[in-house]
């Protein structure tokens, strides 16, 4: 059985960036922290809404998506 996406892109919520789902939070902020030497703690205390399971989820996603063949 498949999991529910943790990220959705809604045209109605910040123009259809993708976000994590149930806030207005553009999964690209995670990795522009990530990428910018911060933590996943610091992004997480910044950004309440987005529980650690999600932003784990989201890295997980990416991770298949730039990982499966072909």
């Amino acid at each position: 059985m498949e999991r529910e996406s943790v990220i959705v892109s809604d045209p109605e919520i910040l123009g259809g960036t993708p976000c994590f789902r149930g806030t207005r939070v553009p999964v690209d902020s995670l990795i522009d922290y990530l990428e910018g030497g911060d933590t996943l703690d610091e992004f997480l205390d910044n950004f309440p809404s987005v529980t650690r399971d999600a932003a784990i989820a989201a890295l997980e996603e990416a991770k298949t998506l730039l990982t499966s063949p072909r």
